[in-house]
């Protein structure tokens, strides 16, 4: 098993190699450089070092929402291009999980924070009980103080990380009763490596679709539709 990682999801731009038992290669990057100029030089950059075939590839995995719109369809464009070239499935991972998932054997409460603007974040709960991860609460976009309100419900020590630390880092520390941590500048953000993690595990499991059945999560309307929608509310 060989899979194809792509992750553009946020800032960051990343691409890995993974089987069942190696990270074969990661490249990543975390700086202003749009993901159309950066996703596919690392692939290539990817299987030239490693010397693997893109015929070898037996799926691509991609970070499939919530995140930036643009990247979002960068990394689903790209895959679904590759998967109908070559023929192969689409493992759509979701975005949040894939972050939660840098932090793999803790047995604190994991919380990502993606910012998603409008003063609200791209966030869920999660935890590990051995080699699993364990959703305790799924995926979603909300306000920050939202998701502070269900961590201080839970009671446990809790890990933040993902680019809305920063935005949020002073409402953290004013409203959260537990005890918490942020997680280390090597584990905070996106990276295909952990995508790919649960990637093989839902190759093993047949959660994969094809290119064509293959489209991004954006867990909310765009800014276009979301204009549209108010318009049409103004007229009606």
């Amino acid at each position: 098993m060989m899979i194809l990682v792509l992750e553009s999801s946020a800032l960051v731009a990343s691409a890995a190699l993974v089987t069942e038992d190696k990270l074969v290669g990661e490249y990543t990057t975390n700086f202003k450089k749009t993901h159309s100029q950066t996703l596919l030089p690392m692939v290539d950059a990817l299987l030239t070092m490693t010397g693997i075939a893109v015929e070898d590839l037996d799926a691509i995995a991609v970070s499939g929402g919530p995140g930036s719109f643009t990247g979002l369809r960068i990394g689903s464009a790209t895959a679904k291009g590759l998967a109908l070239a070559l023929d192969i499935p689409i493992i759509s991972i979701p975005t949040v999980d894939g972050l939660a998932c840098n932090l793999y054997g803790t047995s604190d409460v994991i919380c990502p924070l993606m910012d998603a603007r409008r003063s609200q974040v791209y966030t869920g709960l999660y935890t590990f009980e051995g080699d699993d991860m364990v959703c305790l609460s799924r995926q979603k976009a909300v306000a920050v103080d939202d998701i502070i309100d269900e961590i201080n419900a839970l009671g446990s020590p809790v890990i933040f990380l993902g680019d809305g630390v920063p935005v949020f880092r002073d409402r953290i520390k004013e409203r959260v009763s537990v005890p918490f941590r942020f997680a280390p500048v090597h584990l905070n953000a996106q990276r295909a490596g952990a995508v790919g993690a649960l990637a093989v595990k839902y190759y093993k499991q047949g959660r994969f679709q094809t290119a064509d059945e293959h489209k991004p999560d954006y867990l909310r309307l765009s800014q276009a539709e979301r204009e549209m929608a108010e318009k049409k509310a103004q007229k009606a």
